[in-house]
């Protein structure tokens, strides 16, 4: 499947904002995003006209998409489920993304940033219920339990993640024994709960044109 394969780091600066795709250099003074706070390209120190409305609406849409690593035509089957499920569409849209397995691998510490979950679940690197899953879009549900294969432990970039694990930072809608390496989805995530800085509706305006 077609991945964007260019410089992450100019997705974060065409953004305005990090988008945590480089996993732990994005937490460092390296990012340079920190030093290069404007779009990538010959024209991006230029001055920025205002944007449209649609503008901004596509912009929060692409960022959502960046984050969650997904093509267009991904992203927009998203949107359909959570249009055609019950509550609030921006909400279950966030749920749903949310819920992918390779975002809980991430969100769980297993890895440093989604790429690399995306990356060790596609090499069968976890299971989930005890049955071996290699899918990374794999929507998981309440009372699932991801747990690290026995032959799998020992992988340095598991490990140097887990490291960086602090005690009670955990999201609540996440439960992890540390220990046996495994963690639970321990309920559908509130927004409150999902530590985004995006406007979802504007998402939902965008599509409903």
């Amino acid at each position: 499947m077609a991945r964007y394969t260019g410089p992450v780091c100019k997705l974060c600066r065409r953004e305005g904002q990090k988008l945590f795709l480089k996993g732990s250099k994005c937490t460092t003074p390296k990012c340079p995003i920190e030093k290069k706070a404007y779009p990538p390209g010959q024209h991006g120190t230029r001055r920025r006209f205002k944007q449209s409305e649609y503008g901004i609406q596509l912009r929060e849409k692409q960022k959502v998409r960046r984050m969650y690593g997904l093509l267009e035509t991904q992203f927009h089957n998203y949107f359909v489920k959570a249009e055609n499920a019950k509550g609030i569409t921006s909400e279950v849209l966030l749920q749903l993304l949310e819920r992918r397995m390779d975002n809980v691998v991430y969100r769980l510490g297993f890895a440093p940033s989604r790429k690399t979950a995306r990356q060790l679940v596609l090499h069968r690197h976890f299971t989930v219920n005890e049955k071996s899953v290699n899918i990374a879009s794999y929507i998981l549900k309440p009372g699932d339990t991801i747990q690290v294969k026995n032959k799998s432990k020992k992988l340095d970039v598991i490990h140097s993640s887990m490291k960086k694990i602090r005690d009670g930072k955990l999201l609540p809608w996440l439960d992890l024994d540390k220990a046996g390496m495994k963690g639970t989805l321990l309920s559908n995530p509130a927004r409150a709960d999902i530590p985004l800085e995006v406007n979802e509706s504007l998402i939902v305006e965008l599509y409903s044109k």
